[in-house]
Protein backbone atom coordinates (compact mmCIF):
# COMPACT_ATOMS: atom_id res chain seq x y z
CA UNK A 1 0.00 0.00 0.00
CA UNK A 2 1.54 3.44 -1.03
CA UNK A 3 2.23 6.04 1.36
CA UNK A 4 -0.83 8.37 0.43
CA UNK A 5 -3.30 5.63 0.14
CA UNK A 6 -2.35 4.26 3.67
CA UNK A 7 -2.99 7.95 5.14
CA UNK A 8 -6.33 8.00 3.20
CA UNK A 9 -7.36 4.96 4.70
CA UNK A 10 -6.62 5.76 7.98
CA UNK A 11 -8.33 8.99 7.50
CA UNK A 12 -11.30 6.90 6.67
CA UNK A 13 -11.48 5.28 9.27
CA UNK A 14 -10.80 7.97 12.23
CA UNK A 15 -13.71 9.93 10.29
CA UNK A 16 -15.77 7.27 10.74
CA UNK A 17 -14.72 6.86 14.49
CA UNK A 18 -15.42 10.39 15.07
CA UNK A 19 -18.85 10.25 12.96
CA UNK A 20 -19.89 7.12 15.29
CA UNK A 21 -18.64 8.53 18.67
CA UNK A 22 -20.89 11.47 17.79
CA UNK A 23 -23.50 8.98 16.85
CA UNK A 24 -23.87 6.76 19.68
CA UNK A 25 -23.45 9.73 22.20
CA UNK A 26 -26.16 11.54 20.53
CA UNK A 27 -28.70 9.05 20.09
CA UNK A 28 -29.54 5.58 21.20
CA UNK A 29 -28.21 2.42 19.55
CA UNK A 30 -31.45 1.63 17.74
CA UNK A 31 -31.87 4.76 15.93
CA UNK A 32 -28.11 5.10 14.91
CA UNK A 33 -27.62 3.47 11.79
CA UNK A 34 -24.44 2.61 9.48
CA UNK A 35 -26.05 5.20 6.88
CA UNK A 36 -26.24 7.96 8.87
CA UNK A 37 -22.51 7.08 10.52
CA UNK A 38 -21.13 7.22 6.85
CA UNK A 39 -22.99 10.24 5.50
CA UNK A 40 -21.82 11.99 8.66
CA UNK A 41 -18.39 10.17 8.16
CA UNK A 42 -18.44 11.41 4.11
CA UNK A 43 -17.68 7.59 3.32
CA UNK A 44 -20.21 4.93 2.11
CA UNK A 45 -22.05 2.78 3.96
CA UNK A 46 -20.56 -0.35 2.41
CA UNK A 47 -16.89 0.84 3.41
CA UNK A 48 -18.18 0.89 7.46
CA UNK A 49 -19.31 -2.71 7.08
CA UNK A 50 -15.84 -3.42 4.83
CA UNK A 51 -13.65 -1.95 8.12
CA UNK A 52 -15.91 -2.71 11.25
CA UNK A 53 -17.91 -5.59 9.87
CA UNK A 54 -21.30 -4.52 11.70
CA UNK A 55 -23.13 -1.63 13.86
CA UNK A 56 -22.46 -4.04 16.82
CA UNK A 57 -19.02 -4.20 16.21
CA UNK A 58 -18.16 -0.15 15.55
CA UNK A 59 -20.46 0.15 18.67
CA UNK A 60 -17.87 -1.97 21.21
CA UNK A 61 -14.95 -0.24 19.24
CA UNK A 62 -16.57 3.35 20.50
CA UNK A 63 -16.89 1.69 23.53
CA UNK A 64 -13.42 0.82 23.54
CA UNK A 65 -11.46 3.54 26.12
CA UNK A 66 -7.94 1.51 25.92
CA UNK A 67 -6.76 3.24 23.35
CA UNK A 68 -7.37 6.77 24.89
CA UNK A 69 -6.35 4.99 28.47
CA UNK A 70 -2.97 4.17 26.88
CA UNK A 71 -2.09 7.61 25.28
CA UNK A 72 -3.13 9.42 28.73
CA UNK A 73 -0.82 6.86 30.98
CA UNK A 74 1.79 7.06 28.92
CA UNK A 75 3.98 9.36 31.01
CA UNK A 76 6.41 8.91 33.87
CA UNK A 77 4.78 8.97 37.30
CA UNK A 78 6.49 12.54 38.31
CA UNK A 79 4.80 14.18 35.17
CA UNK A 80 1.69 12.41 34.72
CA UNK A 81 -0.72 15.19 36.09
CA UNK A 82 0.57 17.08 33.17
CA UNK A 83 0.83 14.42 30.76
CA UNK A 84 -2.78 13.26 31.14
CA UNK A 85 -3.75 17.08 30.68
CA UNK A 86 -1.88 17.74 28.06
CA UNK A 87 -3.34 14.67 25.87
CA UNK A 88 -7.14 15.61 26.63
CA UNK A 89 -5.92 18.79 25.00
CA UNK A 90 -4.32 17.59 22.25
CA UNK A 91 -6.86 14.95 21.19
CA UNK A 92 -10.02 17.20 21.66
CA UNK A 93 -7.33 20.04 19.31
CA UNK A 94 -6.79 17.06 16.76
CA UNK A 95 -10.24 16.70 16.13
CA UNK A 96 -10.25 13.26 17.91
CA UNK A 97 -13.35 14.60 20.21
CA UNK A 98 -12.57 14.00 24.21
CA UNK A 99 -11.16 10.86 24.78
CA UNK A 100 -13.52 10.04 27.58
CA UNK A 101 -16.75 12.27 28.01
CA UNK A 102 -18.75 10.03 25.93
CA UNK A 103 -18.66 7.77 28.88
CA UNK A 104 -20.94 10.64 30.45
CA UNK A 105 -22.95 11.90 27.75
CA UNK A 106 -24.16 9.16 26.31
CA UNK A 107 -27.98 8.80 25.44
CA UNK A 108 -28.45 5.12 24.98
CA UNK A 109 -30.48 2.39 26.88
CA UNK A 110 -29.40 1.36 30.12
CA UNK A 111 -27.55 -1.96 28.34
CA UNK A 112 -25.73 0.63 26.81
CA UNK A 113 -24.65 3.35 29.22
CA UNK A 114 -24.07 0.53 31.69
CA UNK A 115 -21.33 -1.08 29.32
CA UNK A 116 -19.69 1.85 28.90
CA UNK A 117 -19.13 2.68 32.85
CA UNK A 118 -18.25 -0.54 33.13
CA UNK A 119 -15.46 -0.37 30.64
CA UNK A 120 -14.73 2.98 31.43
CA UNK A 121 -14.41 1.50 34.57
CA UNK A 122 -12.65 -1.29 33.42
CA UNK A 123 -10.23 0.14 30.82
CA UNK A 124 -9.49 3.75 32.94
CA UNK A 125 -10.22 3.78 36.10
CA UNK A 126 -9.09 0.57 38.00
CA UNK A 127 -6.14 0.69 35.30
CA UNK A 128 -5.18 3.73 36.54
CA UNK A 129 -5.16 2.72 40.45
CA UNK A 130 -3.15 -0.03 39.69
CA UNK A 131 -0.42 2.43 38.40
CA UNK A 132 -0.49 4.79 41.45
CA UNK A 133 1.50 3.93 44.74
CA UNK A 134 -0.03 4.57 48.13
CA UNK A 135 -3.27 4.45 49.88
CA UNK A 136 -6.21 5.22 48.51
CA UNK A 137 -5.84 4.81 44.71
CA UNK A 138 -9.00 3.58 43.79
CA UNK A 139 -10.56 7.01 45.20
CA UNK A 140 -7.52 9.51 43.65
CA UNK A 141 -7.81 7.02 40.66
CA UNK A 142 -11.80 8.07 40.53
CA UNK A 143 -10.92 11.64 41.58
CA UNK A 144 -8.59 11.92 38.93
CA UNK A 145 -11.39 10.71 36.01
CA UNK A 146 -13.53 13.26 37.36
CA UNK A 147 -11.19 15.98 37.15
CA UNK A 148 -10.27 15.23 32.95
CA UNK A 149 -13.85 14.49 32.73
CA UNK A 150 -14.51 17.61 34.28
CA UNK A 151 -11.41 19.60 32.26
CA UNK A 152 -13.63 17.95 28.59
CA UNK A 153 -16.81 19.18 29.85
CA UNK A 154 -15.45 22.52 30.69
CA UNK A 155 -13.83 23.52 27.28
CA UNK A 156 -16.61 21.90 26.04
CA UNK A 157 -19.42 23.87 27.81
CA UNK A 158 -17.02 27.50 27.12
CA UNK A 159 -16.74 27.24 23.42
CA UNK A 160 -15.64 29.51 22.40
CA UNK A 161 -13.84 30.71 25.12
CA UNK A 162 -10.67 31.48 27.06
CA UNK A 163 -9.90 27.24 27.21
CA UNK A 164 -10.10 27.06 23.37
CA UNK A 165 -7.68 30.44 22.85
CA UNK A 166 -5.19 28.99 25.61
CA UNK A 167 -2.27 26.92 24.45
CA UNK A 168 -2.45 23.37 25.78
CA UNK A 169 0.32 24.37 27.78
CA UNK A 170 -0.83 27.32 29.83
CA UNK A 171 -4.26 24.63 30.32
CA UNK A 172 -1.55 22.02 32.07
CA UNK A 173 0.25 25.08 33.81
CA UNK A 174 -3.08 25.67 35.90
CA UNK A 175 -4.75 22.01 35.99
CA UNK A 176 -2.36 19.69 36.00
CA UNK A 177 -0.78 20.53 39.95
CA UNK A 178 -4.43 19.28 40.91
CA UNK A 179 -3.80 15.95 39.30
CA UNK A 180 -0.63 15.47 40.35
CA UNK A 181 -1.39 15.48 43.27
CA UNK A 182 -3.91 12.82 43.15
CA UNK A 183 -1.17 10.75 41.39
CA UNK A 184 0.95 10.82 44.02
CA UNK A 185 -0.95 11.51 46.84
CA UNK A 186 0.64 14.01 48.26
CA UNK A 187 -1.33 17.07 49.73
CA UNK A 188 1.60 19.26 48.44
Amino acid sequence: MTGQRAAETETGRDAILRAARRAFTLRPYAEVTMRSIAADAGVSASLIVKRFGSKERLFHTVADFGPAADALFAGPRTELGRHMVLTIVRMRREDQGDPLLRAVFSLGNVDERTLLRERFREQVTSRLAGQLRGGDSELRAELIAGLLLGLGATLSLHRPGAGERATPEQLADLYAPAVQRLVTGTGD
